[in-house]
């Protein structure tokens, strides 16, 4: 958040530019004003660049608008000089969601391009090759610049079909073969092929010394590793219950602890730095690091730290631990007080599931749940 800048909400999403997007404005003045050593050419490449990034919002609003269809939340959309990101609290797992919202985005480029088209055809404009446009040949008038526009927008779709990570075009392929396959497996494919393709356009960028290409490459290829990775550890989580990972010795507070108590805590507690305030075995509240510092800071130490508890909803015992992981990143939580039957029974934190992702993914064979009673007597039958 603190590195863009708000611009305007839509249907509850912000849209949101990142503090480095005057860099793409910038080197669209110099590319345009220095291969034509005008003024003109500077500002007709800032107003192209500014119309092209107007088609990339719609294009985010279209994925948003079909997430938001199928009940899943849109934070925000960032535009940034490597395009934009509309950013969803979750991805759609279901095949046929996935493919929809996969595919709205290039289908509003489509959309959007019958409609210049139209335009183009009733106006009786004259469309030019953009490379021309982009040369100066065809001067930098309206008719160039909708010209421009209008085969960028085409290629803005294309573009985003490819079979790659984190494009369109990978998520729709995952989702088709996810329809027959097994979701990880399917992710697996779609990676490895997208990276091969990352390659390709590595080496084709080298080659034309388009260094704007290669950083694409690289991001495309990075993402692509990344996706798979993310896939295997959701996987992983869904087989593990919280109370699998929760620790029962976490250090823990009372509602008369004080201020300088749990700061003395925090700094020889072994690291820990979020503590569940008890009532005997029952939890009545907790005290994150940002607010035990914030009492550091404004409270004197001998303060009841019940005053600077954190209104959080603790982790039931048998809850999922991906729904866990999932709702500790959407609400910035470093740890989580994990309940059963109305009783504290331990805390989770990030660093307890990265390490037990750790020992899922080095032992792959290792047990991820504890069978219930009816489980243990039909096996044994």
């Amino acid at each position: 958040m603190g590195r863009s800048l708000k611009l305007f909400t839509v249907r509850g999403i912000d849209i949101r530019l990142h503090i480095t997007f005057p860099l793409i404005l910038l080197w669209a003045a110099l590319q345009f004003g220095l291969l034509n050593g005008n003024l003109a050419g500077a500002l007709f490449g800032v107003v192209a660049i500014l119309l092209l990034f107007v088609l990339v919002t719609l294009h985010e609003l279209g994925h948003s608008f079909a997430a938001q269809f199928f009940g899943y939340p849109v934070k925000q959309i960032i535009l940034s000089p490597l395009g934009g990101l509309a950013q969803l609290t979750e991805m759609p797992e279901k095949p046929i969601q996935e493919f929809i919202v996969a595919i709205a985005g290039p289908a509003v480029n489509v959309v959007m391009a019958i409609i210049m088209g139209l335009f183009a055809f009733l106006a009786n404009l004259s469309l030019s090759n953009p490379l021309l446009v982009a040369g100066g040949a065809t001067g930098f008038g309206l008719e160039a610049l909708f010209s421009y526009i209008f085969f960028y927008n085409i290629m803005l779709a294309v573009f985003n079909l490819l079979p790659a990570f984190p494009l369109d075009g990978g998520r729709i392929f995952r989702s088709l073969l996810a329809m027959k396959l097994e979701y990880v497996r399917a992710t697996n494919i779609a990676a490895a092929i997208g990276r091969a393709m990352a390659v390709l356009l590595g080496l084709f960028a080298l080659f034309n010394g388009s260094i704007f290409l290669v950083f694409i490459a690289i991001f495309i290829f990075t993402a692509g590793g990344q996706e798979a990775q993310m896939v295997r550890m959701r996987s992983l989580m869904r087989g593990i219950r919280v109370e699998q990972v929760a620790s029962r010795n976490a250090y823990t507070l009372t509602p008369y602890s004080t201020v300088q108590q749990a700061l003395n805590l925090m700094l020889l507690g072994g690291g820990q730095a979020d503590f569940p305030v008890l009532d005997g075995d029952r939890l009545v509240g907790f005290v994150s690091r940002e607010a035990l510092l914030r009492a550091r800071n404004t409270a004197a130490p001998h303060s009841y730290i019940s005053a600077f508890m954190d209104n959080v909803e603790p982790a039931l015992a048998g809850e999922d631990l991906y729904e866990v992981q999932r709702r500790m990143s959407q609400d910035q939580l470093n740890a989580l007080p994990v309940v059963s039957a109305g009783r504290y029974l331990g805390l989770v934190t990030h660093q307890q599931i990265f390490s037990a992702l750790r020992m899922m993914h080095t032992m792959p064979d290792l047990p991820t749940q504890t069978p219930t009673k009816t489980q243990s007597q039909s096996q044994s039958a």
